[in-house]
């Protein structure tokens, strides 16, 4: 968690403020250049950036491709902003203009007479939050809707959330930022977010999915047994299943009884026991064939050998 308050007159200075925050840009004063004095109340949370900006003067803001997620929520006045080869768009209090990470990003015209609340989402953080409540990595990028009501249902609720965040920008005590509120506010926010605004994945979101039945589980056994001695990954293998990591997780435990890793491991066991009846004593040694599956430790090795077979794997390998 990081915490910055920032005030200067200078636009180069204040480019500077946005660029360490934010993105790099080029800020330019469009009118009444004596009115202009930047005032940042920027938080971060381990994925996700809020400032509460204001400029005092009309300004625009050039940021080129974003990289991430983020919502602009003007206050006090109108924003006029586009992305790629989009057409402008106005943005007035009541709403929030939503960008994409890709496509050259502008705004426009920002007024002086009012403030922005921004927020900035690491565009991992996002996806990865797709998968985690839907059970299932996105197949396409995930592209909201370029607006966002705040004044109606969810996005009316999301933006009391984030205001809440902004009024504890300002306070002394911040409770919000403490290490035990922090991380499920920011898991709050991205959520909100997502069954906020509009986008391909919103409905899933609101079903969310039926228990797997076994077609994922059998392809993933299919895939462990396949190649037991493969360093997989329980992300490499929901891969090979075709769901998400949890998911996955979630029916190892109800079809097969133990997680994907447990089973990997169990199988892995099962080939060194038949290895080593099959070795010649001589020739070979435990810790060789241990090794060969993946067996680093070999204390722990026995330990697991031995609650499976009932004797230490040398006894195997000598009988």
């Amino acid at each position: 968690m990081d915490r910055t308050s920032f005030r200067t007159g200078d636009v180069g200075e204040a480019m500077q403020a946005i660029q360490d925050a934010f993105y790099t840009n080029r800020l330019d004063v469009l009118a009444r250049p004596e009115r202009f004095g930047a005032a940042f109340e920027v938080l971060e949370l381990d994925g996700i950036t809020l400032g509460d900006l204001v400029c005092g003067a009309d300004v625009s803001v050039r940021c080129g491709e974003l990289g991430a997620y983020h919502v602009n929520i003007p206050v006090g006045g109108p924003m006029a902003w586009h992305q790629a080869s989009r057409p402008e768009q106005i943005t007035a209090p009541g709403s929030a203009a939503l960008f994409q990470p890709v496509g050259s990003t502008s705004v426009d015209r920002w007024a002086g007479d009012g403030r922005i609340i921004a927020l900035k989402i690491d565009r991992r953080l996002l996806e990865s939050r797709i998968e985690e409540l839907t059970g299932r990595p996105p197949r396409t990028p995930v592209v909201l809707d370029r607006e966002l009501d705040l004044t109606t249902g969810r996005g009316r609720a999301w933006a009391r959330l984030v205001r809440s965040l902004v009024a504890d920008l300002h306070d002394d005590a911040r409770l919000l930022t403490h290490p035990l509120v922090a991380a499920p506010l920011r898991d709050a926010v991205v959520n909100g977010l997502l069954l906020a605004a509009g986008h391909r994945y919103r409905d899933q979101l609101d079903d969310p999915a039926r228990p797997l039945g076994p077609a994922p589980v059998k392809r993933a056994v299919e895939a462990l047994r396949a190649r037991p001695d493969h360093p997989f990954t329980t992300m490499e293998l929901a891969a090979e299943a075709g769901v998400g990591a949890r998911r996955l997780q979630e029916a190892f435990g109800r079809y097969v009884g133990m997680p994907p890793m447990a089973y990997l491991r169990a199988l892995r066991l099962e080939r060194v026991h038949e290895d080593l009846r099959a070795a010649d004593p001589g020739s070979t040694t435990v810790s060789a064939i241990a090794h060969s599956w993946g067996f680093g430790h070999l204390g722990r090795f026995a330990e697991q050998y031995r609650a499976r077979y009932g004797c230490a794997p040398s006894v195997t390998l000598r009988s």
